[in-house]
């Protein structure tokens, strides 16, 4: 059986020792030669345009990697174009490259410095003479017609489930790794867009499924699953081969896709990672660079997760060759690194028409590099998960009250950041009791598709002592998107579905049951003294109560908005309550039947937010990790090292906070108060950005420390013995 089949038959991807025993690697992988896995903290990478060679100014970027401190550069290799003299046929070589090596005479460069080298390819892409000699290779749009390059119409989009990923690119990467001997290769588009209809994927999807291939995207239509089902497998089948071929010409390298559409995969196969979520769009958080390192994080573990920045703007047109604001570039890297990302900058091109972005990189990289050894994470301290589904992503939807279903996760993610209550994502598929241990807390920010083996997990999580909040249809649907006649977690939950969603409610209201001597109460209603109601969500589940329930919140329902002489409340207030509170072993139980999560996202309801900051402190019910308080929006998080642990506050306080970017950074200051971990005794406390030494206090086992100023990223150390 020749090596591709083998692969392909046994599925095999990664795994620090997955192939040291099989007969087609020469070398056994040792732990000392997989060490660099968990070395480089600082990446540069430098994306070559074809016009490189001879026109950039190698020694200069070798000099910049240099005053940064950088530890592991990703430079472009082959694909679309080689930069270096290949002797595979079809391979582009660039028309600039001449007798030279661009790519060589870099490689040998950093490791000079000690760098340690990613190569990377993109095989999306072909030339006219690739289509002349395997037409096949070319993806097919929907018509049957050959896919043209929708950004360069010269080239053509090639198919990545058909023979060019299958019989070329090994090529491309052998040759890569005989010649440069790096520690890996890295992968643009390699995934391939959309649905291709070349004669390869016709067959293929047939042999498998018996089925033709969906017409056109429909996320909800069984035909489109199967194909995408379909497809990711033939994606794993490309990471084996292209991983099992790298491992082969040198056992400790590894093949790093760039993305992959299900992170339990990633999580599992990939032995380090490249986030490339590059900068901010449209009217995405400063914080969505944090949101997607808690993803990865979920499945990775602590293995080494790099995240990848763009220090130009990222909007749809694609300014390759612009630049970023400092203070845009400086936010979007400390949410990455206090997250447990490594940073990696990216530039287009060796030539540079605007230059300001470099001492922002080279500040924020000088200030990793100082304090490097509190950046070595080994364990998040955070005692809160919020659960993410991607079985929910796939599977629900389609009704009007399930539209725009991210912007739940969107809301409790706000919430808490406002909050400033460290927490974890948790990835539905992953609620085992060893990796739910830590945590005290679960949200469920409307986790509507989860299977019965999975809410048995959650009720044994809370009868295990733990805490849970879940809003809107949480558990409705099973893993496949089909609905149940009742919750998974009506048991739970308390409550059982009435068999209807209400919505939108225009101009309802949330009637407040302020009670001096109820301490549940007060503890629900904090900071939302001095009013009766406040406004409702759009949408809210009708569910009937199946236990006895305390009553802070009800419902005062819908009445009419005009004309202005209607407008005022036929019914005063109901017995209907809009949040679900009860006391389950050592657990505590909240439901929220309203989409409050998700109305929070849209409208940044203050009333909503506090609100919801109110239920989750309430059901997290212990002392906080840490407490932060002062003005402003600080994003914080909680890590323990070897021998110390760092609270990262991150300072998103900014006018600009929902609409890039960043005009400047606006200085807050700070009172930390942090739980010393048992066992340990505090022998020093640092501010590692601003590089003071403040006084500090223990008592009650609390170090009290104040920070006078937060810029953009500040790290508060806890030296232990």
């Amino acid at each position: 059986m020749e090596r591709r089949e083998f692969i392909k038959t046994t599925g095999l991807i990664g795994g620090a020792y997955a192939l040291a025993s099989h007969p087609l690697v020469a070398n056994v992988v040792s732990p000392t030669e997989t060490r660099w896995l968990d070395g480089p903290m600082r990446w540069a990478q430098l994306a070559f345009v074809e016009r490189d060679p001879g026109h950039y100014d190698p020694d200069f970027w070798l000099s910049y990697f240099k005053r940064i401190h950088a530890d592991g550069a990703l430079l472009s290799a082959g694909g679309v174009v080689a930069f270096y003299p290949t002797n595979i046929p079809l391979h582009h070589r660039s028309d600039y490259l001449g007798n030279s090596d661009t790519l060589g005479y870099l490689v040998e460069g950093c490791k000079k410095q000690g760098i340690k080298i990613m190569l990377r390819t993109d095989p999306h892409a072909a030339r006219q003479n690739v289509y002349d000699a395997h037409p096949d290779w070319i993806a097919v749009n929907v018509d049957g017609s050959k896919r043209r390059h929708w950004a360069n119409p010269e080239l053509w989009v090639t198919c990545s489930l058909g023979p060019y990923n299958f019989e070329f690119m090994p090529q491309v990467n052998k040759e890569i790794m005989e010649r440069f001997q790096p520690e890996g290769i890295f992968s643009n588009r390699w995934a391939g867009h959309d649905v291709c209809y070349c004669e390869h994927c016709t067959r293929n999807f047939k042999t498998a499924t018996g089925l033709e291939l969906p017409k056109k995207i429909e996320r909800l239509d069984p035909t489109y699953r199967k194909w995408a089902d379909w497809r990711m497998k033939r994606l794993r089948e490309v990471w084996a081969l292209w991983d099992a071929g790298i491992r082969q010409q040198r056992p400790a390298s590894r093949f790093i896709p760039n993305g992959f559409p299900d992170k339990i995969v990633t999580g599992k196969e990939a032995d380090l990672f490249f986030a490339d979520q590059q900068a901010r769009r449209g009217l995405m958080a400063p914080w969505s660079n944090g949101k997607g390192a808690k993803e990865l994080r979920s499945t990775l573990g602590m293995k080494p997760l790099i995240g990848i920045f763009s220090v130009g703007i990222e909007e749809e047109y694609r300014w390759k060759d612009s630049v970023q604001s400092d203070a845009e570039i400086r936010i979007w890297v400390a949410e990455g690194t206090a997250n447990g990302m490594r940073p990696c900058f990216v530039k287009f091109g060796g030539d540079i028409y605007d230059k300001r972005w470099m001492e922002a990189v080279a500040k924020v990289y000088e200030g990793y590099h100082k304090n490097e050894k509190y950046l070595r994470n080994t364990a998040s301290m955070a005692r809160v998960g919020v659960v993410y589904s991607e079985q929910t992503d796939r599977n629900y939807g389609g009704k009007p009250w399930q539209q725009k279903s991210s912007d739940h996760l969107d809301g409790i993610y706000q919430t808490l950041v406002e909050s400033r209550v460290p927490f974890d994502m948790v990835n539905d598929r992953l609620l085992t009791p060893d990796n739910l241990k830590r945590f005290k807390l679960l949200i469920l920010p409307n986790i509507a598709a989860l299977s019965d083996s999975q809410c048995q997990q959650l009720q044994a999580f809370v009868n295990g002592g733990g805490s849970l909040v879940a809003t809107f249809e949480t558990s409705l649907y099973d893993e496949e998107g089909n609905q149940r006649p009742d919750f998974g977690l009506a048991s739970l939950l308390g409550v059982s579905y009435n068999q209807k969603v209400e919505g939108p409610m225009r101009n309802s209201y949330l009637h407040l049951r302020h009670d001096a001597k109820n301490s549940q109460s007060q503890t629900i209603l904090k900071g939302l003294d001095g009013t009766p109601r406040i406004i409702n969500a759009i949408y809210k589940v009708d569910v009937k109560p199946t236990a006895t329930f305390p009553s802070p919140v009800t419902l005062i329902p819908t009445y009419p908005d005009l004309p202005m002489e209607d407008v005022y409340p036929r019914v005063a207030e109901t017995d209907t309550r809009e949040i679900y509170l009860r006391q389950v072993g050592k657990g505590r139980v909240a439901y929220i039947p309203g989409d409050l999560d998700r109305s929070f996202w849209q409208l940044l309801n203050v009333d909503h937010g506090q609100l919801l900051s109110n239920v989750i402190h309430w059901a997290l019910d212990e002392q906080p990790i840490t407490t932060v308080t002062g003005p402003g929006v600080i994003d914080v998080n909680v890590w323990r090292q070897a021998s110390s642990m760092t609270v990262h506050l991150v300072n998103l306080t900014n006018p600009m906070m929902m609409k890039g970017p960043f005009r400047e950074l606006i200085p807050v200051d700070a009172q930390v108060s942090v739980q010393v971990p048992a066992g340990a005794k505090v022998t020093g406390v640092k501010l590692l950005m601003s590089g003071q030494t403040p006084k500090f206090e223990v008592k009650n086992g609390q170090v009290m420390v104040n920070v006078p100023k937060v810029l953009d990223h500040e790290i508060v150390a806890l030296d232990l013995a």
